[in-house]
């Protein structure tokens, strides 16, 4: 029987809706959520995250502003721009949309956000938050993630999740996210000795590596609960996954790509920017 679907477009649909309500309420407080998304450059990958984006503040009633710079856009108009939204007593979260040219220093860019609208929580305040388990902003894709396992009702608690991918954006907060839920964890990375090993003893797989086709059904434990969270783009069009089609005649659950965790990031980040209107707006 192929693995059930994990469907990330439909939850991600009923999260809108839901957070729809929540910013009608909020306005007739006297609170509007306001999102700022920096959009450097022309990456065509970048345009059409941020436009989605915008599509999803618009479903949901949040407030968007897009400031888009141009590729020539130095060091210091990157940051003045950071220091002016944080000033900004009606913006509740700023979002510096990756990745940035190569001549701008994206650390330092990161870290001047205020901690009270970082809405990505990749500033090291709210790294430091959810490491210490604490309230702050959790990364958007992994935060994604276990709202989909709660939908399909996946408890972590006293699972063997295996995160393959360390990065600050999904690794190593999806694996913080996990151990929090009471999973025992095991992060994988290139240099990890017989990942298929590892891989296959995993109740939870989360695959984080973009590139493509990277966990196949050999790697996967029959009935495993899979989550795919690589966005790769094909040379014949479209995109795709880090895990093989094929592992859904392995696995018991599945995200697909696209319409798994893709959209799911989008809805986090409207509740991250919610939460952050509720905390500190006026």
């Amino acid at each position: 029987m192929p693995a059930v679907k994990m469907d990330g477009s439909a939850l991600a649909k009923k999260t809108r809706a839901e957070l729809a309500v929540e910013t009608q309420r909020m306005k007739e407080e006297g609170i509007e959520p306001h999102l700022a998304v920096i959009l450097v450059g022309d990456d065509p990958a970048s345009t059409v995250y941020v436009r989605n984006k915008e599509k999803a503040c618009i479903q949901t009633g949040v407030r968007s502003t897009v400031i888009r710079l141009g590729n020539e856009c130095d060091q210091a108009t990157l940051e003045e721009t950071v220091s002016r939204l944080n000033a900004a007593p009606d913006v509740h979260g700023i979002l510096v949309q990756l990745p940035l040219p190569k001549h701008l220093n994206t650390a330092r860019v990161l870290s001047l956000i205020d901690p009270k609208k970082d809405v990505d929580g990749f500033h090291a305040v709210n790294c430091g938050l959810l490491l210490s388990g604490r309230e702050g902003f959790v990364p958007c894709t992994p935060r994604g993630v276990m709202e989909i396992l709660a939908e399909y009702g996946i408890d972590p608690r006293g699972k063997h999740a295996v995160v393959v991918g360390r990065s600050n954006i999904v690794g190593k907060p999806m694996a913080l996210l996990l151990l929090g839920a009471d999973a025992t964890v095991t992060i994988c990375h290139s240099r990890t000795v017989d990942l298929p090993s590892v891989t296959r003893s995993a109740d939870i797989l989360i695959a984080a590596v973009g590139r493509r086709g990277f966990i196949t059904k050999d790697m996967v434990k029959p009935g495993a609960v899979v989550i795919d969270v690589g966005i790769n783009r094909k040379e014949e069009g479209g995109v795709c996954g880090d895990v093989e089609p094929d592992v859904a005649d392995v696995a018991g659950y599945m995200t697909p790509v696209p319409g798994g965790v893709g959209p799911m990031t989008i809805a986090m980040l409207l509740k991250n920017t919610l939460d952050a209107a509720r905390r500190y707006g006026a």
